[in-house]
């Protein structure tokens, strides 16, 4: 496994940044679990920028793997806006930035892959708190996962409970055999304004597909 190289950056917005109470993943959880959570998290995911503001992370790629079956679903995954990393290179760099989204109340989500030899990878998704669990994850071209949020280990856990395709008014859940299986993203706190971002996708006919974890700061403002 590469080391990590974290820059060291300060994790406090410009004085010009709005910042507003956010309670839209707090009131997915109840109380005690959220109290839970150490309180780097919970300030994180409490921290609600002004309508089209962005928050960005930086960080570096620490551990990336995939299966022979998830290196190809990586690849077919590309049809639809190419939703799921499709390198396993560690030690490069990956931006993630999160943009507050005026029309759907949710947030807009641009992970930036960097390639030692080519282009970077990037991935669009878009989070909405709408839908059976109250989080919906949009992947493209209509296709979006519920996702039911936990608390483990002092960890917050999201995990995929559903996929759907939407065609105009139209919506459609997807069977398990047209999807990637079970999606999981782990965020922990790793303690000096750091903290590691792992996901992980796991089928129930071929195991575990891919693995990707990251160790991410705030970047300035």
């Amino acid at each position: 496994m590469a080391s990590t190289r974290v820059p060291r950056l300060p994790a406090t917005p410009a004085s010009n940044t709005i910042l507003l109470d956010d309670r839209r993943f707090h009131d997915l959880l109840p109380d005690e679990d959220w109290g839970r959570l150490p309180l780097a998290i919970w300030r994180r995911f409490s921290k609600r920028f002004a309508d089209g503001e962005t928050v960005v992370y930086v960080g570096t790629v620490e551990e990336a793997s995939f299966s022979r079956a998830g290196w190809w679903l990586a690849q077919l995954a590309r049809v639809i806006g190419g939703p799921l990393p499709t390198g396993a290179e560690t030690g490069v760099p990956m931006v993630v930035t999160v943009t507050e989204d005026a029309a759907s109340g949710g947030q807009i989500w641009t992970r930036i892959c960097a390639r030692s030899n080519g282009f970077p990878q990037v991935i669009h998704s878009a989070k909405r708190f709408a839908g059976p669990t109250g989080l919906e994850e949009y992947v493209g071209y209509g296709v979006s996962m519920a996702l039911r949020i936990s608390v483990e280990h002092e960890a917050l856990v999201f995990r995929s409970v559903g996929y759907s395709l939407q065609i105009g008014p139209l919506r459609l859940p997807l069977p398990m055999r047209f999807t990637p299986g079970d999606l999981t993203v782990i965020h922990s706190d790793l303690g000096g304004g750091t903290f590691r971002f792992t996901l992980e996708i796991d089928h129930p006919r071929f195991g575990k597909l891919s693995r990707q974890s990251a160790v991410f700061r705030e970047a300035a403002s």
